[in-house]
């Protein structure tokens, strides 16, 4: 997405095709994060803003219960955050943009956060404080953490603390600062290189100037830094993937554009090497197509979650995320390019069809029960204090009615600003070090900020639900539970899927290679300890228990239940099942579904096979077998599962 008013995508796409918007080559490559040690500034600045220390009134780590964040104690911490940029790279003002264009960025911010040439971070945190915000989306560059030259002592005026220090130091000190004031710090990849986005910049995927190995390399190395900051509590993968010159970005193909992989990819590392605490914030994609009319083109954000959604192997860190912009709209990129005239920005719609689209591309996340069922974060969403447009200006104020009305986790667009060139952000700070915004001036988005802090929120404990999470072994194996993980490859050659730990089988696509998992009723089933079977044949069938005649049938153990399948091509080829920490009941009944849907009626967990028949028992069930036929079929799929009562 553009977050300027006056982008020009096409420019931009030319200035990039002829070589004017290049990206420098990033230096070596960190240490890794298990050599770091903080630098004395982090610590000296910790000294320093002990007087302004808030006590945290919140409990890390964070997770997720349904639709709501939660504590460590199972209290609602909704996110009312801010961004706090910079040390993702601002725009220099080479003069082709105007003033209004850079009213994100202002000046170069030399890869450190905004505002620390102007005041102190013990007065920052203090102001930040007064906003009412609790949380910070602090976004960096790929290129920030590679750098090794030091910032300028002009970037770092009002804290000579940092002086001489590099722009990762600086951070270091930032999100320090930030965790002893009691704020919780979301980290957020919001560009490869040392620039402000977000048109054809070389930035437009998390693999747009590098590899797909070193943006996840990356991840763990920021991730393993801050491990032991407890008010660190969450990873934003990489800031509206878009489209490049050339290419789509997509969800699913398996390509090197498929950025649902490659955010499974990096969640997955993160949690597994660096830190097993963080939230994981994974973006929708922001945008699809040349903004030409006559081509198609548009800004799908979470839509594709409906059908295709991960599975962390923690299935209670996922958090989703959108944008959205006054400027934007579903099928505008926010530039004043050719295409982009006829098609209504969010700020054109009625209140009503605003909140259909806040709802169609991001909020049906939260409906409960799904296999996508997740929080959603507004992570950006802004507008200018000088804003005087009659439109712009009834945007703001009924996104950020849905946004009270919702209870919704959010985060503004931007935090810090430098007065007189980013009438958009919430502070700003002169030369001198006067503070002015939203506080202190006679600002007209101060009703609606009010409004929108103050609204009645979910408070205390959140009540646990049930969690479902999809399987796909769309290219190549999908195994989320870490116990699996660590006893080694249990169908060597086959494409297999596994729960991740917590949860059981409960649904299986007939010709998908999809699958539904979930700890409904039950909880955590599983016993401790390691024990699994693979279960490649008919041994465990009892005499006189044909539940699936005629059909070759995959069963459990008596004790045990269904974790994970395996197939090769299209054929069935294993069933993996672990013993129960309770004795299971006796029930049972056999589910076909290579005809039609054999779901139980108003059944949970939501279409997790997409245009594929399915079976799914009930959720006072289990998966206790799965049946095949290799000689009726041209496809020797599941055809059948075999439920069994829980007790």
């Amino acid at each position: 997405m553009s977050k300027s008013r006056i982008v020009k995508f096409l420019t931009l796409g030319t200035a990039l095709l002829l070589g004017t918007g290049a990206p420098a080559a990033l230096a070596a490559p960190p240490p890794t994060a298990s050599a770091i040690t903080l630098p004395a500034s982090a610590a000296a600045e910790r000294t320093a803003a002990t007087a302004t220390t808030a006590a945290r009134t919140w409990q890390p780590p964070l997770s997720t219960r349904g639709r709501y964040i939660v504590d460590a104690n199972g209290d609602r911490f909704r996110l009312k955050s801010a961004n706090w940029d910079g040390a993702q790279g601002s725009w220099t003002g080479s003069g082709s943009e105007s003033d209004d264009a850079n009213h994100h960025a202002g000046q170069n911010s030399h890869g450190i956060p905004l505002g620390l040439d102007r005041a102190p971070l013990s007065q920052l945190m203090s102001d930040f404080r007064e906003l009412g915000i609790n949380s910070v989306r602090l976004p960096f560059s790929n290129a920030m953490i590679h750098a090794t030259a030091t910032v300028p002592d002009s970037a770092v005026a009002a804290n000579p603390q940092l002086r001489g220090d590099t722009p990762l130091q600086v951070f270091d000190a930032v999100v320090a600062a930030l965790s002893d004031a009691g704020f919780a710090v979301i980290l957020n990849n919001h560009t490869n290189t040392s620039r402000w986005c977000c048109g054809l910049d070389g930035n437009e995927r998390w693999n747009s100037s590098q590899s797909t190995q070193q943006w996840a390399d990356d991840w763990v190395f920021m991730a393993g830094r801050y491990a032991n900051e407890p008010g660190v509590v969450g990873a934003d993968l990489y800031n509206e993937v878009r489209r490049d010159v050339l290419d789509d970005p997509n969800w699913g193909a398996g390509d090197a554009h498929d950025w649902f992989t490659a955010a499974q990819l990096a969640a997955d590392r993160i949690l597994t090497e660096a830190n097993p605490n963080l939230l994981i914030v994974i973006e929708g994609i922001n945008w699809t197509g040349l903004p030409v009319d006559g081509l198609p083109h548009g800004r799908p954000q979470l839509t594709p979650a409906g059908t295709l959604s991960h599975a962390l192997v923690d299935s209670r860190k996922l958090v989703y995320s959108a944008h959205f912009y006054g400027y934007t709209g579903p099928s505008h990129s926010g530039a004043t390019g050719i295409g982009e005239t006829h098609d209504a920005r969010y700020q054109d719609l009625s209140r009503s069809d605003l909140y259909q689209a806040l709802y169609d591309e991001a909020f049906f996340v939260e409906e409960n029960g799904r296999h996508y069922t997740a929080p959603v974060w507004i992570s950006e969403f802004g507008i200018g204090a000088g804003e005087t447009g009659t439109a712009a200006r009834a945007w703001f104020g009924n996104i950020t009615d849905y946004f009270a009305d919702h209870d919704t986790d959010f985060a503004y667009w931007p935090l810090v600003g430098w007065e007189g060139h980013d009438g958009w952000a919430l502070l700003r700070y002169d030369a001198q070090g006067g503070r002015h915004g939203l506080l202190d001036d006679s600002d007209w988005r101060a009703t609606a900020w009010d409004h929108l802090m103050t609204a009645p929120t979910l408070t205390g404990a959140v009540p646990a639900t049930p969690v479902w999470r999809m399987l796909n072994t769309d290219h190549g194996d999908y195994v989320q539970s870490l116990r699996v993980r660590a006893q080694g490859d249990w169908d060597s050659g086959a494409s297999k899927a596994v729960c991740p730990d917590g949860l059981r089988l409960t649904g299986l696509g007939h010709t998908s290679g999809r699958g539904l998992c979930t700890d409904a009723t039950a909880g955590d089933l599983r016993a401790s300890g390691s024990a699994q079977v693979v279960v490649t044949d008919e041994r465990y069938v009892p005499s006189g228990g044909d539940w699936a005649s005629g059909y070759t049938k995959l069963q459990c153990p008596a004790g045990d239940f269904l974790i994970g399948y395996s197939h090769r091509g299209t054929r069935t080829s294993a069933a993996l099942c672990v013993p129960a920490r309770t004795a299971l009941g006796g029930g049972s009944r056999t589910v076909w579904f290579d005809r039609s849907d054999n779901r139980p009626s108003g059944a949970s967990g939501g279409d997790f096979a997409h245009q594929d028949y399915k079976g799914q028992c009930a959720d006072d069930e289990y998966a206790a077998g799965i049946a095949f036929t290799t000689r009726f079929a041209a496809y020797p799929g599941p055809d059948a599962l075999l439920c069994r009562t829980l007790s």
